[in-house]
């Protein structure tokens, strides 16, 4: 066959190929979420006149075809495995697998965020807890990159500068050190969070620098019976094992209340919720996922000590380990709620106050409000 014929028919199978694509896409119904990726995918957009004089139709056309093309995740997940092993890329996206974990480069430290974070602290601390008699701490956990992404060769940043400039920002609060108790297999290998199951160290070491004592307890492991895939596993697109996902019971847990303020007024929940376990995130089962405010109330506590943990999503597997300490433990996650509003949800006189936040939320901090 000669060089014409062969053109003709490679520009005819390339035209088939397109001319499906379109007619999949015109045919199928569209997917209003990737559970992979755990986000909503674009819907088509609204054709007008005003949309295609601005030019706005053609670039959320071109993002709605992105989204709804068929076989797109096999297409992912070609494209991560060629970048990966074919191409010797470090990351795709800037996801990247090490050490057999998954894992999202958080680079470069981003000194406007740790600003605002403080910004945020300053004002739950003049507003809410100055000249009340509280004892204040602060917490930084520290992302699974710190063990990962530096010694596989991924860009990073100095932590412990973090860590540094944090302290120096909120100065009135006592710093309790993490780093040290933590490696990498605290974490799970395809989601950025760490494992109940691993954290008991992480719960003696704030307990004993607040000065609260945690009674021992006998724990038991259960096990989720479906497999977890983490939020990495769907991000990065490339084929890996599932994690099990382990919550503990026992001790103080069993007997506690917790209560949850979702829906603006109290509502009794659960501290794991089991449902939530099968859903779209299973790391939600820890205290059901994010919520503005929850109390967690121990009645059987040999002390009236309370708490109140300024947190992100990383508290939410870690509070029920130290439930044993006190008699109450409030967690606000001013993502969901208002600083300004907080005085109708807790009333601030005399808890212990414990800071705990996630590297990687302090470097990227504008969701705290």
């Amino acid at each position: 066959m000669g060089l014409k014929p062969k053109n003709i028919l490679l520009t005819v199978l390339m035209a088939g190929a397109l001319l499906a694509g379109f007619l999949c896409c015109l045919l199928l119904p569209d997917r209003e979420f990737s559970l992979s990726e755990r986000r909503k995918l674009a819907a088509m957009p609204e054709l007008s006149a005003e949309n295609l004089l601005s030019g706005a139709f053609a670039e959320d056309f071109e993002t709605y075809v992105q989204d709804q093309f068929p076989g797109r995740e096999g297409f992912r997940s070609l494209k991560a495995l060629t970048e990966t092993y074919a191409l010797g890329k470090l990351d795709n996206n800037g996801l990247y697998l090490a050490e057999g974990h998954l894992s999202k480069l958080d680079y470069p430290l981003n000194e406007q965020m740790l600003d605002h974070a403080a910004e945020r602290f300053r004002y739950l601390y003049d507003t809410y807890l100055a000249g009340k008699g509280m004892k204040i701490y602060l917490a930084v956990i520290p992302d699974k990159n710190v063990f990962l992404a530096g010694q596989s060769g991924r860009l990073t940043y100095d932590y412990q500068a973090l860590v540094s400039a944090v302290r120096e920002k909120a100065d009135y609060m006592e710093y309790i050190d993490l780093f040290s108790v933590l490696s990498l297999d605290d974490y799970y290998r395809t989601d950025s969070h760490w494992r109940q199951e691993r954290l008991l160290p992480v719960a003696e070491r704030l307990a004993g620098a607040m000065g609260a004592e945690l009674p021992r307890a006998e724990y038991k492991e259960n096990t989720l019976d479906t497999p977890f895939f983490g939020v990495y596993s769907g991000q990065s697109a490339l084929p890996v094992s599932p994690d099990a996902l382990v919550y503990l019971t026992g001790g103080a847990i069993d007997g506690c209340t917790v209560t949850g303020y979702g829906s603006g007024s109290p509502e009794a929940m659960p501290m794991y919720d089991l449902g939530k376990g099968q859903g779209r995130d299973p790391y939600e089962l820890f205290l059901s996922g994010s919520q503005p405010v929850i109390t967690i109330e121990n009645p059987n506590a040999e002390t009236h000590r309370e708490l109140i943990i300024f947190r992100d999503s990383y508290a939410s597997a870690l509070a029920p380990l130290l439930a044993g300490a006190y008699a109450r433990i409030t967690l606000v996650d001013i993502r969901y709620v208002q600083s300004a509003a907080l005085d109708r949800f807790v009333d601030f006189d005399r808890q212990d106050v414990l800071f705990l936040y996630s590297s990687t939320l302090l470097n990227s901090s504008l969701a705290l409000r």
